[in-house]
């Protein structure tokens, strides 16, 4: 790779000096209060730095600093979420603390931009993991013994490449690559460089890493510390298929436009005229639980409109402005044939010919049979538009749509469909463009 790319993006990707003396500063101050609160309940056996912040492969852009907080493994379930809490609010008080939810919740606090997360977790041996939380505190010590100081320059780099490309992140919205699977990948492969090499020429269900197991998905990165255990499950096809073109594309051209945002907000009128938008209003709750049932809605009803004969391309889920939601709907054409044909049996299954013509000979147009002796009938269909059909599938169908029960109750309250070519929230806006836009940092052919 070019030398002056690989500097540019190292200024982009490491923390200078004064960054790193003021995120030193708020860890220093953080740990100390924790620690210092911990001391009061016996059921606290330590308390450690983890996350990048320990391991030194923080970004400036977005800065983490997880305190995990070890329990007795004897320790209660309900007294281990009540007392990790407790612990996180008292030691965070004066920087206005909030809870957030992974697999048990944990207090958050931002601190001059700074992120600090209190997370409780188990004190175990290696593999007899609890919770979510017990094998971050074995990432951080397999990784700050066996990275090196280059390597973990070229984790902040790949972080930083992937963040621009919008493919960083292990929450439920993204599902993309996780701060510990790029470390994971540089860790296996050496540097940023042979990642992306790697990237370009990976094969569907390759496996990077060893493990006794087979595994089923796009791309399979196995955990150094959990040989059975792949973290490319929570991967997207659709991250994993952008990292492999982006990777072709960036070893072609080399250019520092990859680590640089694109604020090109396209939306072609034609193909916005075919899109729908549900926007509604949702109950307040965790975004990784609101964008687990907006994403499980969205394919439902994707599903249910092309039963109907819609042709959905493609489709997207956002949450935005802490309560609202819309789901998002490109279609061939909103519009179908009024006719539509239903095929049934072959003639020679005399039974199942005979059921076919008596419950469609009133619907039909016509019956005939094709040239491979099956029974044909044309019918209207009931819905040749697909707004209406969308509209009466949540509102007088919802238990048929496949939307999760947890969502109903929101969409009782009320949603409103619009074109994609309406007036809408700038967040609807930018999430419309983005279905509707080739991207040209995977798509470029020059």
């Amino acid at each position: 790779m070019k030398s002056d790319v690989i500097k540019k993006s190292k200024e982009l990707a490491i923390p200078n000096n004064t960054q790193r003396k003021k995120v030193d500063k708020i860890a220093n101050e953080v740990f100390s209060l924790v620690n210092r609160t911990s001391e009061k309940q016996k059921s606290v056996v330590s308390v450690h730095f983890g996350g990048s912040y320990a391991k030194e492969t923080w970004t400036p852009e977005k800065i983490d600093i997880d305190i995990f907080v070890k329990f007795k493994k004897t320790t209660k379930e309900k007294d281990f979420e009540t007392i990790g809490k407790k612990i996180g609010f008292d030691s965070l008080k004066k920087f206005k603390p909030y809870v957030r939810y992974s697999e048990h919740p944990f207090v958050e606090a931002n601190i001059n931009g700074v992120g600090v997360n209190v997370v409780p977790c188990y004190d175990i041996k290696k593999g007899e993991w609890k919770s979510a939380a017990d094998r971050s505190t074995f990432h951080t010590e397999f990784m700050s013994a066996n990275l090196t100081g280059s390597m973990k320059d070229d984790i902040r780099i790949l972080k930083c490449f992937l963040k621009i490309n919008g493919m960083y992140g292990a929450e439920i919205a993204k599902q993309g690559f996780s701060g510990y699977v790029c470390e994971s990948l540089v860790y296996y492969l050496g540097s940023f460089e042979n990642v992306l090499k790697k990237m370009a020429k990976l094969q569907n269900n390759e496996m990077i890493g060893e493990s006794p197991r087979k595994f089923e998905s796009p791309m399979v990165i196995i955990d150094p510390i959990d040989r059975n255990r792949n973290l490319g499950a929570a991967v997207s096809i659709d991250n994993v298929a952008n990292f492999v073109l982006i990777a072709r594309n960036f070893l072609k051209k080399n250019s520092i436009s990859y680590f640089k945002e694109k604020n090109k907000m396209k939306i072609p009128k034609e193909l916005a005229k075919n899109t729908l938008v549900v926007n509604f209003k949702y109950k307040k709750r965790s975004d990784d639980i609101v964008y687990g049932q907006i994403k499980r809605a969205s394919s439902s009803i994707e599903s249910q409109l092309n039963k109907e004969g819609f042709n959905v391309l493609r489709n997207d889920a956002i949450a935005y402005d802490e309560n609202k939601a819309s789901l998002l709907f490109l279609f061939e054409s909103l519009t179908i044939s009024k006719n539509e044909v239903r095929t049934g049996p072959e003639v020679f299954s005399s039974e199942f010919a005979s059921k076919f013509i008596n419950i469609n000979s009133k619907k039909s147009k016509l019956m005939w049979t094709d040239k491979d002796g099956k029974l044909q009938s044309l019918q209207s269909r009931r819905y040749d538009n697909a707004k209406k059909y969308l509209s009466d599938l949540i509102k007088n169908h919802i238990g048929e749509s496949g939307i999760p029960k947890g969502l109903r109750s929101d969409f009782k309250i009320g949603f409103k469909i619009t074109s994609g070519d309406e007036k809408q929230n700038t967040s609807v806006k930018k999430s419309i463009s983005k279905l509707l836009t080739t991207d040209d940092t995977a798509f470029s052919t020059n």
